[in-house]
């Protein structure tokens, strides 16, 4: 389980910061595409069947966020997940999913 933050505070910003990254559906399927390992975004595009413009878009986000990590060798960019406890939040979340039967409506009841 996820070990308790030291250090954050009360404060809602950071976490609303964090979670941001996984609000959109196209940015959360490109967080997912890293989850193996690390990918360029010619793997991403591969991956996710996003267009290029929409997957660089959110690359570009994914990192302001804290989820993902880029790592530039010579004219290659390799993103991956930034931290092993984003792997582990997002099994949290399917996790959850698969206990309340289904994806989440809006309501918050599930499917």
């Amino acid at each position: 389980m996820i070990e308790e933050a030291t250090g954050v505070g009360t404060s809602p910003w950071p976490l609303s910061v964090l979670f941001g990254g996984l609000v959109d559906p196209s940015r959360l399927s490109c967080l997912l595409a890293l989850r193996e390992r690390q990918r360029t975004v010619r793997e991403i595009l591969a991956a996710t069947d996003l267009s290029q413009p929409n997957v660089s878009k959110h690359l570009s986000c994914l990192p302001e966020s804290s989820l993902v990590r880029a790592e530039r060798s010579g004219r290659l960019v390799a993103y991956g997940v930034a931290d092993l406890e984003v792997e582990e939040l997002l099994g949290v979340g399917e996790a959850l999913l698969a206990r309340i039967g289904g994806r989440p409506d809006r309501e918050g009841e599930a499917r």
